[in-house]
């Protein structure tokens, strides 16, 4: 069964918090914040009459594919500023042909 994604996500954010408020900066390593990641489960309950999952902690009411594209948006990190200035300046040196076929 998967995992509630906003209810992992929502955990996650605050197992990161307090990892972050208790470690010093220099203490932390990502494979201890991982292994405390590994430790969330809230499975969800399929119904199998129109086989959507349940979340009992949240009521999230998704098919397979609706919660693949909630974990996927989710984890998909924001786009900062330095992303889209990288992205123009891909784009200005490229050549005058490439700019014409995007």
């Amino acid at each position: 069964m998967p995992n509630c994604p906003e209810c992992t996500a929502r955990e996650k954010k605050k197992i990161q918090g307090k990892y972050e408020e208790e470690t010093a900066e220099e203490d932390r390593q990502r494979d201890d914040l991982f292994k405390l990641f590994d430790e969330i489960e809230y499975p969800m309950k399929m119904d199998p009459a129109t086989k959507h999952f349940i979340c009992k902690r949240c009521g999230l009411y998704a098919t397979r594919e609706q919660v693949s594209d909630i974990r996927y948006k989710l984890n998909q990190r924001e786009r900062t500023r330095e992303d889209r200035q990288d992205d123009y300046l891909e784009w200005w040196q490229k050549s005058k042909k490439d700019k014409e076929l995007v």
